[in-house]
């Protein structure tokens, strides 16, 4: 039984126009409103983040149009958000790049406990993030990084598996360049206005890049030619989730004077493959009609257009019911589909590859079982 099964239902709406029924004219048929239930729970990031405030206000907007109560219950850890979700606590998560860890079976996922998992995305809204030098680096191209010094966050591979699929574009390593290793974000972002490195990543609008940009040192952001086929597939063999995006908001960046950059998906509203296709549909459907409702709830929140948030790419592929009523509405196209049957493909093989590792494991140390599942885990990536 899936989790909305036991939960009570909202009527769907219709109505017909006595005048037309007594004429036997056509009969006008209001859109009905999607079937939720009267209660469902969120999982997302801790109260004052972005994902939170997000996920608060379209909770809010459920509220208002349809009536469903919705709790929403806070993590600060990628484990804490999703635990939740596969326990079937919480019917959505709003996540981060977790979503892809998860699904892929990587850092805090790759434990015997854990191993990949099976998520869908219904939507996630797009959040842009660049390459920032200082200006005075010298550095004027993804090219240029090579050799100078990048600033990395210490156990934070949500940000550095980012940075990486940077240099991919531009067939970099971070053997390629000197890694600085800061022990928290805030320090790896301020380290360029310090002069203590050179580039790093980040989104557009941190309080540490607008310190830069009014710093002696001066702030560039480096384009990604979003024609660069070639680079992109490269960027997508480290991380599949990462779409060409011109941004126009941020330090130095303006509608003006915009960057070429890429996105990914944050929060990404993520269920569990074996939701029913209904319920994705008409969840989907209700974040999509109450966008008016909540659009202006924070800066980021127009984003949430579902032109914009319910195409590829994304962390995970897209739930059927979800594809389902982005089809309805005109947004999904054959290449949106041949995307999600190559995510799919992908998700699957790393699915079937799980139990031989486990099974190879039986018996081994923590270290030997994580570089067994590695092993597996390139042979099912190398046989797509």
């Amino acid at each position: 039984m899936s989790f909305l099964s036991k939960q009570v239902k909202r009527p769907l709406v219709a109505a017909v126009t006595s005048t037309a029924l007594m004429f036997g004219a056509s009969v006008a048929v209001q859109a009905a409103e999607p079937d939720l239930p009267s209660t469902m729970t969120w999982s997302s990031y801790d109260v004052g983040s972005a994902g939170y405030a997000e996920a608060s206000a379209i909770a809010d907007a459920f509220g208002k149009q349809y009536g469903t109560r919705i709790r929403i219950q806070p993590s600060g850890s990628a484990i804490g958000r999703l635990q939740p979700l596969l326990s079937g606590r919480a019917a959505v998560g709003f996540l981060a790049t977790e979503t892809f860890f998860a699904a892929e079976g990587i850092y805090d996922f790759s434990t015997r406990q854990w191993g990949p998992q099976d998520l869908r995305a219904l939507a996630g809204r797009p959040s842009s993030i660049g390459i920032f030098t200082a200006k005075d680096a010298g550095i004027e191209t993804l090219e240029d990084l090579k050799g100078k010094r990048f600033a990395y966050v210490a156990g934070n591979p949500s940000i550095n598996v980012k940075c990486n699929a940077f240099l991919a574009f531009a067939g970099l390593t971070e053997d390629d360049l000197e890694a600085v290793m800061f022990p928290t974000y805030a320090s790896a972002m301020g380290s360029l206005a310090r002069g203590e490195a050179d580039a790093s990543c980040t989104t557009t609008t941190p309080s540490h890049v607008y310190e830069l940009a009014e710093s002696p040192r001066g702030i560039r952001w480096l384009n990604m030619d979003p024609e660069d086929t070639e680079s992109w597939a490269k960027v997508n063999e480290v991380a599949p989730f990462f779409a060409p995006f011109k941004e126009t908001i941020g330090a130095g960046i303006s509608e003006e004077n915009p960057v070429d950059i890429m996105a990914y998906r944050y929060p990404v509203l993520a269920v569990k493959s074996d939701m029913d296709a209904d319920t994705a549909y008409n969840m989907l459907k209700a974040v999509d009609e109450t966008y008016p409702l909540y659009k202006a709830a924070t800066a980021a929140m127009p984003r949430w257009d579902i032109n914009l948030a319910g195409v590829p790419a994304i962390d995970v592929p897209f739930h059927e019911g979800a594809i389902r009523y982005l089809k309805e509405k005109g947004i999904w196209t054959d290449e949106h589909q041949a995307w999600n049957d190559a995510r799919t493909a992908r998700l699957n093989a790393l699915l079937e590859a799980w139990p031989k590792a486990v099974a190879e494991g039986e018996g081994k140390s923590d270290e030997e079982f994580a570089q067994i599942w590695e092993k597996h885990r390139q042979q099912a990536l190398g046989s797509l």
